[in-house]
């Protein structure tokens, strides 16, 4: 008998691989594995340890914790830290707090109480302090005089220790927490442009400043106390600061707009602990940065910079600042990629390794700084995450027929070495569909991508005689892609278990194929999309084991406006029937959007200069034409894309007396994540698109 395919429950029966870490001897990894609880409708996650070369099974380092996270290994290796919410001693974390916790196993000893959280954090090279970062109410420590301070000037120390300043540090930042959260008002209110983010409401009084915390006795100091500075608020990660290898100084990245607007620029500064001098690194209108990361030597800072006073949609490149502070970009030009953060830097200098994408895959590169020279160093599938310690790399990577696994790269070369096999049990068990790339002609007649994943035991060189319904999956972003990679979420092996082939199209807009493919769809959203999406159609059309009668197109938030704009600009009855997750439907109404001062910028124009330009990239302003039956799901903390839009485009198609069905939820967000609500989502969308074919 052959396996069953590869169902919803078996996705969140499945590890997870999250972070990892190495060991600064190179010996050992650590990782956060999360696993589900479908009948708790929860996430778990532990902490996982790895020998590198072999010789003992993988041991899970944590146990006590359900969130345990952001593993990284003091410089001494002698303890790893991470973030989690657990209760010690009595005392229950109300936000997240570091922990430390022995290599060799052991209880893991609370090291933070800092009320308002951490979001992240990074080891001093001493090994006796951690930078982290935190939401901040910054007026407890402003002069008397003023709410908000002016920024220092650069190359002058904060307003520390100057009079009529009063530095009161995490115990007021306790105090007013604990007022926070025992306030009966629910109201928000701001003036600030930049106030949400994804489904969070920003800052809400509060901005992300850079602390300092003695692990041992608990102390924490505000590094940006007294000063307007802040860390970007849309990215509190790790890669927006870097410590010195001295220990004297702190790079980091912060909006230099006071105060800081959606679709602004990121400039570098450094800060010396000892006199909270700030000096300014990178500043330049003409440039967004990011992830520094110093040279071991101390004596050149490798971070990202991407030209955006030529393009907004300029693609990011390495670049190098020297101790003579001159910067220059280390990437060439011509190599047509993205450089995604974090960076990492080899031993002895010469080399810094990123991971970037590449025609629907994501390699990790290694760059030599004196040449520019760039070379892969790990080929994806999809590079999810590495580090780099003495030489040893390990990775973290998936492909569309496996999750994440984690492998170790020796400098001799050989192939990859396994680490764990969290998964293979399951896999072995379940059937997975055959999947295949395609090239075809799409729009301006540039070469355009397309995934096909087949339904379990249906082998495309055989075809079976019956033929077989065809599923488009459109990729949201537009700046992202339909890659080999093992998505949790949109699954095309759980989509392809009824029977459809799935296809992807990497239509005009994707990353990983150049900036003119990407740039080539601004101020005419949708036109050059549908264009390649119907060259896919019409290829798959052609095909013998294809049914005409069958052709469905779903998509998620970008992927979902094109799945919307389809609606009324396809030709009529072509598409069977469709799915719109979290898509846009009403540019104007999507000014609500945490995004509103990025999308004017993709379409070309505001609507109050243009309004006929944006109702030409408005699915909306077709609404007369849709007619295909339409499954809409929405989340109603949803920010990136407001739920408003999903509730008008089923209204509209309820009033218009087109077959609809609303899938909403209140407590989602742009992703549907708890455990019930995804096994909800999965069935309600197979059910739309119908049962599998009868057997003959």
């Amino acid at each position: 008998m052959p396996h069953p395919p590869l169902s919803i429950d078996d996705l969140h029966a499945m590890d997870r691989v999250g972070a990892l870490a190495l060991s600064p001897d190179g010996t050992q990894v650590v990782c956060s594995v999360t696993r589900s609880d479908m009948a708790a409708n929860r996430l778990h996650s532990a902490l996982w340890l790895m020998p590198v070369q072999g010789g003992r099974q993988p041991r899970r380092l944590t146990t006590c914790g359900e969130r345990d996270g952001a593993p990284a290994w003091s410089p001494r290796g002698d303890r790893v830290a991470f973030l989690a919410r657990r209760t010690q001693d009595g005392e229950a974390d109300k936000t997240p707090q570091l922990y430390l916790i022995a290599p060799d196993g052991g209880e893991a000893r609370r090291a933070s109480r800092f009320a308002p959280g951490i979001t992240s954090f990074r080891w001093m090279p001493d090994g006796r302090r951690v930078l982290f970062a935190a939401w901040t109410w910054p007026e407890l420590s402003a002069p008397r005089d003023r709410a908000r301070p002016a920024r220092p000037p650069v190359g002058a120390p904060g307003n520390l220790g100057r009079p009529g300043v009063s530095l009161k540090g995490a115990a007021a930042q306790a105090r007013r927490h604990q007022a926070f959260v025992d306030r009966k008002e629910t109201g928000y209110a701001t003036s600030e442009a930049l106030y949400r983010h994804w489904d969070q409401h920003l800052p809400q009084g509060r901005v992300l400043h850079l602390w300092l915390l003695d692990v041992d006795s608990g102390r924490a100091v505000d590094l940006f106390e007294g000063t307007a500075l802040e860390l970007p608020r849309t990215d509190a990660g790790p890669a927006a600061y870097a410590p010195h290898p001295d220990g004297r100084s702190v790079a980091f990245v912060h909006d230099p707009d006071v105060p800081p607007r959606p679709a602004g620029r990121w400039a570098l500064s450094a800060i010396e602990l000892r006199s909270r001098r700030v000096r300014a690194l990178v500043d330049d209108p003409q440039w967004n940065v990011g992830a520094p990361a110093w040279r071991p030597d101390g004596r050149a800072l490798a971070f990202t910079a991407a030209p955006i006073g030529q393009r907004h949609t300029a693609l990011t490149r390495l670049s190098l600042l020297t101790d003579d502070d001159h910067w220059r970009c280390v990437s060439p030009e011509a190599w047509d990629h993205d450089v995604d953060g974090p960076l990492r830097w080899t031993a002895d200098g010469s080399a810094v390794l990123f991971g970037a994408e590449e025609r629907g895959r994501r390699h990790l590169w290694r760059c030599d700084v004196a040449s520019g020279s760039i070379d892969r160093r790990f080929e994806g599938g999809w590079l999810q995450g590495f580090d780099l310690q003495q030489g040893q790399l390990v990775v973290a990577a998936d492909s569309a027929m496996h999750p994440a696994r984690v492998l170790a790269l020796d400098t001799a070369g050989g192939p990859p070495r396994r680490l764990e096999r969290f998964n293979d049990a399951l896999l072995a068990r379940r059937q997975l569909g055959v999947q295949r790339e395609v090239t075809l002609t799409g729009a301006l007649g540039d070469p355009v991508q397309l995934w096909l994943t087949f339904p379990p035991g249906v082998d495309p060189d055989r075809p079976p005689k019956q033929k077989l319904p065809l599923l488009h999956v459109l990729h949201g972003g537009p700046y992202s892609a339909a890659g080999d990679s093992f998505s949790l979420r949109w699954n095309v092996h759980v989509l392809a278990s009824r029977g459809h082939v799935v296809a992807q199209v990497n239509f005009h807009g994707s990353s990983g194929f150049g900036f003119n493919f990407r740039d080539s769809i601004m101020g005419r959203q949708g036109m050059l999309e549908l264009q390649d999406i119907e060259a896919a159609s019409d290829w798959l059309l052609q095909q013998p084991w294809a049914d005409p009668a069958r052709l469905d197109a779903s998509g998620g938030s970008y992927g979902g406006f094109l799945v919307a704009w389809m609606n009324g600009h396809a030709t009529p009855g072509r598409y069977r029937r469709m799915v719109c997750h979290a898509g846009v439907f009403d540019r104007v109404a999507t000014f609500s959007a945490d995004s509103f001062l990025h999308r004017p910028r993709d379409l070309g124009a505001f609507y109050w200069d243009d309004m006929a330009k944006v109702l030409a990239q408005s699915p909306h302003g077709a609404a007369n034409r849709m007619a295909t039956p339409t499954l809409v799901i929405h989340g109603a903390k949803d920010y990136r894309v407001p739920d408003c839009n999903g509730l008008a485009y089923y209204n509209t198609l309820k009033a218009r007396g087109v077959e609809a069905r609303l899938l909403w939820f209140g407590d989602e967000n742009h992703w549907i994540l708890k455990p019930q609500n995804a096994r909800q989502w999965t069935d309600e969308f197979l059910a739309w698109i119908g049962p599998p074919p009868s057997r003959c």
